[in-house]
């Protein structure tokens, strides 16, 4: 049971994974979540996304972003990205993943979600059957309280590293976090 919240690898940030790599291992689509996974929460895009967005297109490979936020939210961050996108998700619920994947007409095992949470992008994932990749979440420097549910992430993440049958699934798709 525990088992549905380990991510098929973990990686440091969204710019440590192999996007060519997951093009030639078969997969033709990456969801994203936005906040805390590739802006700090309720930042804008920066240029640096932009261009790995592109990056990724041109590497053949779908986008779209699965946030629990509102479509406000979801269209400011995208002004400047092409891709498609899933708002009002209400992860972990399988319903917003599901839209995703019929949206970017590809079958589960085509896609991988890339996300910061454990209980929300990960359990999500897992429930639909889909890889993920759980990434160190952004926060803004200022921030020092950590809220209860990363401290039982903290408690996941170490189960998950004392269990070899599940890491690193996707592991030599993505710079490896240092324990």
């Amino acid at each position: 049971m525990l088992s549905l919240l380990f991510p098929g690898a973990y990686a440091e940030d969204v710019f440590s994974i192999d996007y060519d790599g997951l093009y030639r291992r078969g997969y033709r689509a990456v969801i994203f979540d936005i906040d805390n996974t590739l802006v700090p929460h309720g930042a804008d895009s920066t240029p640096r996304v932009d261009m790995l967005f592109a990056r990724i297109q041109a590497a053949g490979l779908k986008t779209c972003l699965l946030s629990n936020n509102d479509e406000e939210r979801v269209l400011r961050f995208c002004t400047n990205i092409d891709t498609s996108y899933v708002c009002d998700a209400e992860k972990p619920k399988k319903s917003g993943l599901q839209k995703a994947l019929k949206l970017l007409k590809v079958k589960k095992e085509e896609a991988v979600l890339v996300g910061d949470q454990v209980f929300t992008d990960i359990f999500c994932a897992n429930r639909c059957r889909v890889d993920s990749i759980l990434v160190r979440f952004i926060g803004y420097y200022t921030e020092t309280r950590i809220g209860p549910r990363r401290e039982l992430e903290k408690l996941v993440l170490k189960a998950y590293a004392l269990s070899r049958k599940y890491q690193s699934k996707l592991g030599d798709l993505v710079e490896l976090l240092e324990k």
